[in-house]
């Protein structure tokens, strides 16, 4: 095409913004109402593959595709499989639906059928405009054959936002390789209530924590070119009762001060292009419906200039669960309104529905444009308008490695850092210090046979490939069985089940009782197998009546350590579990967290000693299974209320807390000024040091306590953080730089201020493990701030030998937390 051929909007001498708005000159209503719209193909897809393949099975299946892995929505599913792909291309179309992630293909076949989508998508368009292509990334590119990494609760445990940057642009660039365009990730909810069953989706329970992972992951996934989607806006983890899609009685001042925050940073501090409505209704308004949620906040305070995408179905749900709109057309008008930009997965609310409703007058065509203005600006950005783009240039590399060897080497580094270390007791490490490897092993619990209890319910071998038995998994994930005869050679593992993942059966207790009694050592391995609705014990849908193990694996445990024979008890989970009686009963303990493909290997290594524990808990762990403890962020009376009531809300083990195999000091607390004005800065520096045998990580923490405010606030709250290596001996200087908007909060008139008054200050190693403690004064008048606070404590790390020259921090490249 010369430049006479072309069209005004592929312009490139124009701004971006004048191409979008010379596009939307040219566009009928019905082309502008088409770019609003997406198609999941997998109807399509399925009824080809199997003409008998209907809705009316989805619900016993944990599988595929859009007709099989959502809960029994016969309604909405309905509504998809009556529009054919011809038919929702009709006008345009915005998005296409998971083409890699619906069914298993090779990235040859995925790139293909992108091809082939976007021909008929741009030849149907009569301005030939493609559609973003997105995908699920939450354990990496959901696809067959791609690595699988460690689970959004793990990479809290790592506390490395700099490690969580580069899985995310690894993730990305695999996704960008074959034409995706957006990933549906971050999680970034916080936990407030373990039960829930999407808990392995986030990255933990301090909002502090989940910004700054959350933050990188954006980070990584946007510096490769893949639009991040920041997901569940908001209060979507806070439901009554734990339950999925449940209401959250949630107040205005909670919602602003501990879930908010997290998308905040995500925006201002990793530049997110896209935001995801939650499907639960706080204090009574559905989030798809909240136009102070999705306008006036989230555009009109926070400055958000991306799109707004619905979750699955999240319109239709309006009329059909929240019965807030008489049916799908209301729905629609409602979302688009509240400032929902593209419907997910399928059309049903917007399409003719939104058409028709110009046409009557009962929506103003304005707020068309303004969705289709915002949803074109992001295509332009990708390219996506300019002249000479074509399906098949969208393809970089069709025949990537999805499972290449550099990601399965940053996969273990992730899933490393990420064990946790509850007690090593006396029996761990196996080797070293002049211990030899045990002659005899036993290994009972049914997740040391099975390498998909490492991943999370949105990997692909959980969330597709159980409809596909005849592929296994697509990678070459070993079992932890397997990892520990690789890691200790010489000596005899026995492997007997015991139980299953859930349920009463204790037929398998004798033969595992057995195989310990023969062992000089036990490792029995308990926790969760992932799945969706009802499919697994974690998982979307997989919510929990109480805290103990499912089923009956502590029976297990109990069983193999009454033999006498010393038991390492490893917990892979999605959740915390209470683990009191556990932790009487047996000789060390691990907690990991859905460590991904290369989890067995880090948890064997991590046994033998040939690798460092270094991961710390980014939730607490619970002692007593039905007493439900809260977040470690309580108010005064959320804490011990010191025999005011009989239930006991400590933690066996704290939010931050981590063991290791070698020891760590942290002391000589220096504030740089005791009294600061509400808009000033003080700077609390610590020094750390190895003062055991082994090289070794450790988490500096920073936490803070408003002593005296309008409002209860937290007792204790983490305000900074940075991982540090250190060799045997060695010491560093950790700086963190507090600025007094870190102290903000949402007061009495539902203003977020800094107010004047004292602060405790703390440093250490968890949120009780604080030998480091001091004050500071914040003085001078009471101050509003808004979304232009300091979001970020920037942290620095120093050798004292080298005379105040910089070493390298672990937080790396994070935004703002490097001096920088």
């Amino acid at each position: 095409m010369t430049a006479l051929d072309r069209h005004p909007w592929q312009d490139p001498t124009l701004s971006l913004p004048e191409r979008v708005e010379a596009l939307l000159k040219e566009m009928t209503l019905e082309e502008k109402v088409g770019q609003l719209g997406s198609r999941w193909a997998s109807n399509d897809i399925l009824a080809a593959e199997d003409p008998d393949t209907t809705a009316e099975a989805a619900p016993t299946d944990p599988g595929v595709a859009g007709t099989h892995n959502v809960a029994p929505l016969q309604d909405v599913l309905a509504a998809s499989s009556a529009i054919t792909f011809e038919q929702a291309i009709e006008w345009g179309l915005g998005h296409l639906t998971r083409v890699f992630g619906t069914r298993p293909v090779t990235a040859a076949e995925g790139a293909a059928e992108v091809i082939r989508m976007q021909r008929a998508v741009v030849a149907q368009s009569r301005l030939g405009i493609p559609a973003i292509v997105h995908e699920e990334c939450l354990t990496g590119f959901t696809t067959f054959g791609a690595t699988v990494y460690p689970a959004a609760i793990a990479w809290g445990a790592t506390f490395d936002p700099d490690l969580i940057e580069r899985m995310a642009g690894a993730i990305g660039g695999d996704m960008r390789a074959v034409g995706v365009h957006q990933g549906l990730s971050p999680v970034l909810d916080v936990v407030r209530d373990y039960r829930w069953g999407r808990v392995e989706e986030t990255i933990g329970e301090d909002p502090y924590l989940v910004a700054m992972l959350g933050a990188a992951y954006v980070r990584g996934l946007e510096n490769a070119g893949v639009i991040a989607t920041l997901k569940h806006f908001a209060g979507y983890s806070a439901s009554r009762g734990a339950r999925n899609h449940g209401p959250v009685p949630m107040g205005r001042r909670e919602l602003m001060d501990m879930i908010l925050p997290t998308f905040e940073t995500a925006i201002a501090e990793g530049g997110a292009r896209s935001v995801m409505n939650s499907y639960s209704d706080v204090d009574g308004v559905p989030a798809a419906a909240d136009s102070w949620l999705l306008t006036e906040l989230l555009r009109e305070e926070w400055g958000f200039t991306g799109t707004v995408v619905s979750d699955y179905w999240a319109i239709p749900f309006l009329a059909s669960q929240h019965l807030v709109a008489a049916d799908n057309a209301e729905a629609g008008a409602q979302a688009l309104s509240a400032g929902i930009d593209v419907e997910l997965p399928d059309t049903i609310g917007y399409g003719s529905h939104l058409v028709g409703l110009v046409a009557s007058g009962d929506l103003p065509e304005s707020l068309i444009d303004r969705a289709a203005r915002r949803l074109l600006l992001q295509k332009a950005q990708l390219g996506l308008l300019d002249n000479d783009w074509t399906p098949e240039g969208s393809i970089v590399n069709p025949t990537v490695d999805f499972d290449s060897a550099d990601n399965r080497a940053l996969a273990r580094e992730v899933a490393e850092r990420s064990v946790i270390l509850l007690d090593a007791g006396e029996v761990l490490p196996l080797l070293g210090d002049g211990r030899e490897a045990p002659r005899t092993l036993a290994v009972v619990g049914w997740g040391a046979s099975d390498p998909r209890t490492f991943m999370g319910c949105y990997s692909f071998p959980n969330h597709v490939l159980p409809r596909h038995p005849e592929l296994g998994m697509g990678i070459d994930a070993p079992s932890l069985v397997d990892a520990l005869r690789e890691e200790l050679p010489d000596t005899k593992i026995v492997y007997e089940r015991g139980c299953d993942v859930r349920g009463t059966d204790r037929s398998g207790f004798a033969a595992a009782v057995a195989a310990a009694q023969e062992a000089d050592l036990c490792v029995a391995v308990v926790g969760d197998r992932a799945g969706m609705f009802g499919q697994g014990t974690s998982g979307e849908g997989c919510d929990a009546e109480d805290l103990r193990l499912p089923g009956v694996q502590e029976d297990l445990v109990a069983a193999v350590a009454a033999t006498g024979t010393p038991v390492v008890v490893v917990v892979v989970s999605g959740r915390p579990y209470a683990l009191e009686d556990v932790h009487q009963r047996t000789a060390a303990l691990i907690q990991a967290f859905m460590p991904g493909e290369e989890g067995a290997g880090a948890i064997s290594r991590i046994v033998s000693g040939r690798v460092q524990p270094g991961g710390k808990l980014p939730v607490q762990i619970p002692r007593r299974e039905g007493g439900q403890p809260g977040t470690y962020l309580q108010p005064p009376l959320g804490a011990d209320s010191h025999g005011i009531s009989n239930l006991d809300p400590t933690p066996l083990f704290p939010f931050g807390y981590g063991a290791s195999y070698t020891t760590f000091e942290v002391g000589e607390l220096r504030i740089s000024d005791t009294e600061i004005p509400t808009d000033g800065e003080f700077s609390v520096s610590v020094r750390v040091r190895n003062t055991g045998s082994r090289a070794g990580d450790e988490v500096v923490q920073l936490y803070l306590h408003d002593v005296l405010a309008q409002v209860t606030r937290p007792v204790r709250q983490l305000a900074g953080f940075v991982r540090v290596r250190l060799q045997p001996g060695e010491c560093k200087d950790v700086r963190f730089r507090v600025h007094a908007d870190r102290t903000a909060f949402t007061g009495r008139d539902l203003r977020r201020i800094v107010e004047p008054g004292d602060l405790e200050v703390f440093v250490g190693t968890s949120s009780t493990d604080l030998p480091c403690q001091g004050g500071v004064r914040l003085t001078g008048p009471t101050r509003v701030v808004g979304h232009d606070r300091k979001l970020v404590t920037p942290v620095e790390v120093e050798s004292p030998e080298a005379d105040g020259g910089r070493a390298d921090s672990d937080v790396g490249r994070q935004r703002g937390t490097d001096g920088g």
